[in-house]
C-alpha cells in the first residue's frame, strides 16, 4: 500500500466532475512516461514479495481471540526502527519495511529493497520473510500474534471481535450492518474510498457466499445473526428486501474484502516487451495459483462452501452502477461493464506471434475516444486497447490538492508514485489478476508485472516457496519460449473453478497441451542463446532441448532477465482452431505432468534448475519448496482451506451447524500461530521435517 499523502478527499458527488479530468491527465501521464522509456533496455531481474499479517489479540480467559486495533501504534514503533537497523547494518542486507493496510489490524511487509536473482537472494526469502514476522512479533504486546491468514473467521460476527471494542452502529462509510468505522484504517483515503463506492454504486455492496450444509445446519438457512430490523441508514432494508440470499453468509463492507491478506509478487523486466510478454504468460497462471494456495472457508462467523478470498474482495468493491451491471438500460453511464474492478484480467497485451486475436474473446468494452489517442500516439492495438479499457472506470477518491498536476513530473493520476498512495489514480484501482506496471517517472525502477492472485499461507515456508516457485517458472517461461495461451474466457471459467470447495484436487482447469514453440522457432532459439547440456543425462523435457539464454553452455549463479523475441514458426502462423489447443486438466497433470502429453510446469522449473550452478545444499532447499508445492498438487498435503475446514469440524465445541463459535476460533488462532512457530505438528498440510518459525530468530536480540 505504501506511505500515505495527506489531503482533502472529496465525496463522490464533488469528485464525480472531475473524473474525465483525472482520465484526460492520467493518459497524458501515461503518454509522458511510454515516451521517455518505451526504448528502455537492459534492466537486471529485481523483484520483490507483498506479505500482509493481521495482528491477533488473544484472551485466554475468555478463550476469545479478536481483532487488535492497533495498527498506527506499532507502526509507529516499527518504522523508525526499520531505519535504526538499516542506519546499522551492512548495505548488503535487506531491511523489511512495513505499512499500513485497509485494516486497522493489518501490517503489510516487503523486504525494503528488492531481491536480485542470483541464487543467494532467491534462498534468502524464507529467512527475509521469518525476520520480517519476527520483527514485528516483537513488537506487539505479550498476548498479541501476527498471523499470516487470509480472512478473519469472525469478522462481523455481533458481539465482541475486535481490540478495543466498537459498535456497527457507526459505521458512517460503509453503513455495515457488522463492521464498525473503527475497522478502517482511519487516514481519510480509505474511509471516503469505501464511502464514495457505496455512494456511486447506489447501494451498499453484497456478498452472497454460498454456507457449507453441515449434518444440523438449519434449511433453509436463515442467517439468525442478520439484524433484519436494523433501520439507521437508507440502505438497512438492502438485507430483508432481498440483498441477503438464503443458505448464504452475507457480507455488505468493503472491509470483508479489503480487510483480507495475500501474497503478491512483483517483478522488473528486461523492457516493455518482456513485461508485456511476462504478464500474458502469467494471465493463465493465475487461477491455478489462486485454487493451489486456498486458505480462506471461513467467513462472518460460518463455514462457507468456498476456498478463496476472490469473489468476496471482488463484491466488497463493486462500485458498478444498475446500469453498469446490466439491470438497467445504459442512460446515465456509458459501458455496460461485465466485472467488478477486482477481478481476473480482460486483456491478452503482448505482440508476440503467440498472442493471436482469438484468445481475447471476452467482451472488454473500451474507451474509444482514448483507444484513438494512443493508437494516434503511435501505441499499438493491444497496449491501446488495455489501456482504454481500464480507464472507462472512473477515479474513486481525488484530492482536492491534487487535481491539477504538471503531468511532466506527477503520475498520480494515471499510478501509484512510491512512496505516496495514489490520490485519484485509475490503474492502481483496477485490481486485477495481473498488473502491468510502467516505470516511475525520475525512478530507476523499469517495466514491471505484479503477480496478485495467492492467497497468504500459514507459514513463511509456504509463502517462500510459492514467491521462489513463481519467480524459477517466470524464467522458465522466458528461457523455454513457452506458450500458456487460452482463452481469456476459459481463464475466467478457472477463475471460478479455482474458488469451489477442495477446488485443487477435485476439479480440472483449462489448460494448454502443447507449450512448447514450434521445432523451427526452438531451434533459432537454441542457436541465438545457446544450448543447455542435458540435465542428468536426459536429453530434456521429453526430449527437447531449450536454451539456457547466457550465450554459452556454462551454468550461471544469477538468472537471466534479457531474452531475443520469439522467432514465428518457419511453416507459418498457426490459423487452426484455438479449441483444439487447450484441455481439461487436474492440477497433479498441470503442476506434475501428465505422461508424455504434458510435462508439468514443476518438471519444467526443475529443468530450468538443472540450467544452473546450484550447490548441494542449495538443492535440497528448492528441493523442500517444490516437494511441499507437488505434495499439495497431487493431495498428499491439503490446501490450508481444506485443513482449516477440517480443524473447525473435528473441534469437540463444534454442533455440525456450520457455525465457527468463538471458542472454535480462539483454539484455531492459538493453533496457527504455534504450527508456525514450530512448537505443533501438522503433518496433513506441511512437510513432516517442517521445523518451524522459532528455529530462526532472525537475530532480533538487539532491537
Amino acid at each position: 500500500m505504501g506511505l500515505l499523502s495527506l489531503g482533502t478527499p472529496l465525496p463522490w458527488a464533488d469528485a464525480k466532475q472531475y473524473a474525465d479530468h483525472v482520465r484526460q491527465h492520467g493518459i497524458t501521464q501515461f503518454l509522458n512516461i511510454w515516451d521517455r522509456l518505451k526504448d528502455r533496455q537492459g534492466d537486471e531481474l529485481l523483484w520483490g514479495d507483498e506479505i500482509e499479517y493481521m495482528v491477533i489479540s488473544l484472551d485466554e480467559e475468555n478463550k476469545n481471540a479478536v481483532l487488535s486495533l492497533r495498527q498506527t501504534e506499532i507502526l509507529a514503533k516499527l518504522q523508525p526502527l526499520t531505519s535504526e537497523i538499516d542506519a546499522n547494518t551492512d548495505s548488503s542486507v535487506s531491511v523489511p519495511t512495513f505499512h499500513p493496510e485497509y485494516g486497522r489490524y493489518m501490517l503489510e511487509s516487503t523486504p525494503g529493497s528488492p531481491y536480485t536473482g542470483s541464487i543467494r537472494d532467491l534462498l534468502s526469502v524464507e529467512s527475509n520473510m521469518r525476520y520480517r514476522r519476527n520483527l514485528a512479533r516483537k513488537h506487539l504486546k505479550p498476548n498479541e500474534i501476527p498471523i499470516t491468514f487470509t480472512s478473519f473467521p469472525r469478522l462481523g460476527v455481533p458481539g465482541v471481535f475486535t481490540e478495543p471494542p466498537c459498535d456497527p452502529a457507526d459505521a458512517t462509510s460503509s453503513h455495515s450492518l457488522f463492521l464498525p468505522e473503527e475497522i478502517t484504517n482511519p487516514h481519510v483515503r480509505f474511509p471516503t474510498l469505501t464511502a464514495n463506492i457505496r455512494t456511486r454504486r447506489g447501494s451498499k455492496v453484497a456478498i452472497n457466499l454460498p454456507l457449507f450444509i453441515d449434518e444440523r445446519t438449519p434449511r433453509p438457512f436463515v442467517d439468525p445473526t442478520i439484524p433484519w430490523q436494523r433501520n439507521i441508514y437508507p440502505e438497512d432494508p438492502e438485507a430483508r428486501n432481498g440483498a441477503a440470499l438464503n443458505d448464504h453468509i452475507y457480507m455488505d463492507a468493503m472491509g470483508f474484502g479489503m480487510g483480507c491478506c495475500c501474497l503478491q509478487l512483483t517483478f522488473q523486466s528486461c523492457n516493455v516487451q518482456d513485461a508485456r510478454r511476462m504478464y500474458d504468460a502469467l494471465v493463465p497462471i493465475g487461477p491455478i495459483m489462486l485454487a493451489l494456495t486456498a486458505a480462506s472457508p471461513l467467513w462472518r462467523g460460518y463455514i462457507a462452501d468456498v476456498d478463496c478470498r476472490w469473489n468476496v474482495i471482488a463484491g466488497s468493491v463493486d462500485d458498478r452502477t444498475e446500469e453498469e451491471r446490466g439491470l438497467k438500460p445504459l442512460k446515465e453511464n456509458k459501458f455496460r461493464i461485465p466485472k467488478s474492478r477486482y477481478d481476473s484480467v480482460d486483456l491478452y497485451i503482448s505482440e508476440e506471434w503467440m498472442n493471436r486475436p482469438e484468445y481475447n474473446d471476452t467482451d472488454a468494452p473500451y474507451d474509444s475516444c482514448i483507444y484513438d489517442r494512443l493508437r494516434k500516439h503511435g501505441l499499438d492495438d493491444r497496449l491501446s486497447k488495455h489501456i482504454s479499457h481500464l480507464f472507462i472506470r472512473d477515479p474513486i477518491v481525488i484530492f482536492s490538492e491534487m487535481i491539477d498536476l504538471d503531468d511532466n513530473e506527477s503520475t498520480d493520476h494515471f499510478e501509484v508514485r512510491p512512496p505516496s498512495a495514489p490520490p485519484s489514480n485509475i490503474q492502481s484501482t483496477n485490481w486485477q489478476t495481473l498488473r502491468f506496471k510502467p516505470p516511475p517517472p525520475n525512478s530507476p525502477i523499469g517495466w514491471r508485472v505484479e503477480f496478485r492472485t495467492m492467497e497468504v499461507q500459514l507459514t513463511d515456508f509456504e509463502n517462500a516457496a510459492f514467491a521462489v516457485f513463481i519467480v524459477l517458472l517466470s524464467r522458465a517461461i522466458m528461457s523455454q519460449n513457452l506458450n500458456f495461451y487460452i482463452p481469456i474466457s476459459k481463464v475466467d471459467e478457472n477463475m471460478h473453478r479455482a474458488q469451489i470447495r477442495d477446488a485443487a484436487h477435485s476439479s480440472k482447469f483449462f489448460f494448454r497441451k502443447s507449450i512448447f514453440p514450434p521445432a523451427s522457432s526452438r531451434a533459432s532459439t537454441a542457436s541465438s542463446s545457446g544450448n543447455v547440456t542435458p540435465i542428468d543425462g536426459v536429453n530434456g523435457i521429453n526430449g527437447h532441448v531449450h536454451g539456457n539464454g547466457n550465450g554459452t553452455g556454462k551454468k550461471e549463479r544469477h538468472l537471466r532477465n534479457c531474452f531475443p523475441p520469439i522467432p514465428p514458426p518457419e511453416e507459418g502462423l498457426p490459423n487452426g482452431s484455438v479449441e483444439a489447443e487447450y484441455e481439461e486438466m487436474t492440477m497433479n497433470e498441470i503442476m506434475n505432468g501428465k505422461g508424455d502429453s504434458f510435462p508439468g510446469l514443476i518438471p519444467l522449473v526443475e529443468e530450468f534448475l538443472g540450467t544452473l550452478d546450484v550447490q548441494e545444499p542449495e538443492r535440497e532447499k528448492f528441493a523442500s519448496y517444490l516437494n511441499l508445492i507437488r505434495s499439495r498438487a497431487n493431495g498428499s498435503l491439503k490446501t490450508p482451506a481444506t485443513w482449516l475446514r477440517e480443524f473447525v469440524r473435528s473441534h469437540p465445541a463444534y454442533k455440525f451447524d456450520s457455525v465457527v463459535s468463538q471458542e472454535i476460533n480462539y483454539d484455531l488462532m492459538v493453533a496457527l500461530d504455534e504450527i508456525e512457530r514450530g512448537v505443533r505438528s501438522a503433518p496433513d498440510v506441511l512437510p513432516s521435517d517442517y521445523k518451524g518459525g522459532e528455529a530462526d530468530q532472525g537475530s532480533l536480540e538487539k532491537y
